[in-house]
């Protein structure tokens, strides 16, 4: 039986175990670096197949299948943490397959999906271990949603010589059941904004005796918005996302700040670094026509953060193997997604691919927005994203 073959074979022979998979931590849905019954349910999963396996601080966890034979060092990695969202009992069209069984929080972005596949794969793999060389990695990273994980994560995995790294997303944005695993850009990069313009309070009969910041700060936004439209590369989008502005909360009392908060997003990490320059010399000048003064906080702006760059190298062969497992029509191309990701660290640091498995059928019930209380997936899909994760890892490490 060809190395294809034999993925298929196992992945229909696995199928109910990731469905399962994805049910129990859909319940469990826990937040940021508090997913401990997740964190067991993979330890217990590692344990089973007899696989050595690292915890990582909070509850990320690193499992490791050695095959015994020199060869490459592949990093597998899945999120798994939940969302402060309230689940809707219903998705688009019905009643959802399972719910969250906590109040508040529920898998609103795929993250138990994620997890779900990777484990999948991990079972797949396992059982081909005799057919590959070198060492596969299975990164169960904590705490995506918040960043809380990665940077233990990554420290961890320092002891190894990873050559290269794979990541798959469900996408409500792409059709039910299709694959991308696109070069370049993927998810976008962001810069956060908050920043505080300060005058001088007083009484709304006065304006004169006082140095109102709201002014000051819709001066500035009107200024931006000039500059967005002048001074970023044609061609090189950066999304501005102010969501914020708030100055004062009583009718004839002029405040004396006025914050303004938002983000920015990118697919180019130097026109995100102008821009906020761009911003930044905006208020500076902007606070000094009004007498006022402006104060950057230091927690948020000028924290910028890169996009997510699938390796142009990897994506090539990525393609490739996938369209010799994978039906016909299945992997398409599709354009980048505007939210961000902590993957973007490991592509940094690793040659490899984030892949979107694509989830929208809205006839079906799927396909609401991330990070929405309608949103599901049809977990037919699940094993389509198992035997990718497979088939990207198998094509760096089949035996000779």
């Amino acid at each position: 039986m060809d190395l294809n073959q034999q993925i298929l074979t196992a992945a229909d022979r696995y199928e109910p175990y990731i469905i399962d998979c994805r049910r129990k931590v859909h319940t469990y849905a826990e937040l940021a670096s508090a997913e401990v019954r997740t964190h067991a349910l993979i330890v217990g999963e590692a344990r089973r197949l007899g696989l050595p396996y690292e915890e990582v601080p909070a509850t990320s966890v690193i499992v490791k299948l050695d095959t015994g034979r020199p060869g490459m060092t592949v990093a597998l990695r899945a999120d798994i943490d939940a969302l402060p969202v309230a689940e809707e009992a219903e998705n688009l069209t019905g009643p959802r397959t399972c719910r969250s069984g906590q109040p508040g929080t529920c898998h609103a972005c795929g993250h138990d999906g994620h997890a779900a596949m990777l484990l999948g794969a991990m079972q797949i793999l396992s059982d081909m271990r005799e057919e590959l060389c070198g060492t596969v990695l299975f990164c169960f990273e904590e705490g995506e949603e918040t960043n809380s994980g990665v940077a233990a994560l990554l420290a961890a995995l320092g002891k190894y010589h990873v050559d290269r790294c794979w990541a798959i997303h469900l996408y409500a944005g792409l059709e039910q059941g299709k694959i991308s695993v696109d070069p370049g850009p993927r998810m976008a990069g962001a810069a956060g904004i908050r920043l505080t313009f300060i005058g001088k309070g007083g009484h709304g009969s006065r304006p004169d005796l006082a140095v109102n910041p709201l002014f000051c700060g819709a001066s500035f936004l009107n200024n931006l918005c000039v500059a967005f439209c002048n001074r970023i590369a044609a061609g090189k989008t950066v999304t501005m996302g102010i969501t914020t502005f708030q100055a004062g909360d009583a009718p004839n009392v002029i405040a004396d700040t006025a914050r303004i908060e938002g983000t920015f997003r990118f697919f180019d990490l130097e026109e995100g670094k102008k821009a906020l320059d761009v911003t930044r010399q905006i208020a500076d000048h902007t606070a000094a026509m009004h007498g006022c003064r402006v104060e950057y906080d230091p927690r948020m702006f000028s924290h910028l953060g890169g996009p997510t760059v699938t390796d142009p190298a990897c994506a090539a062969v990525a393609d490739r193997a996938l369209r010799q497992v994978l039906p016909e029509g299945t992997v398409v191309s599709c354009e980048p997604w505007y939210a961000g990701e902590s993957f973007r660290l490991w592509l940094e640091r690793y040659p490899g691919v984030f892949a979107f498995l694509g989830i929208n059928a809205p006839g079906e019930g799927y396909g609401a927005p991330h990070h929405n209380g309608r949103f599901d997936f049809n977990e037919s899909v699940l094993k389509t994203g198992a035997i990718a994760t497979a088939r990207f890892a198998a094509e760096w490490l089949q035996r000779p």
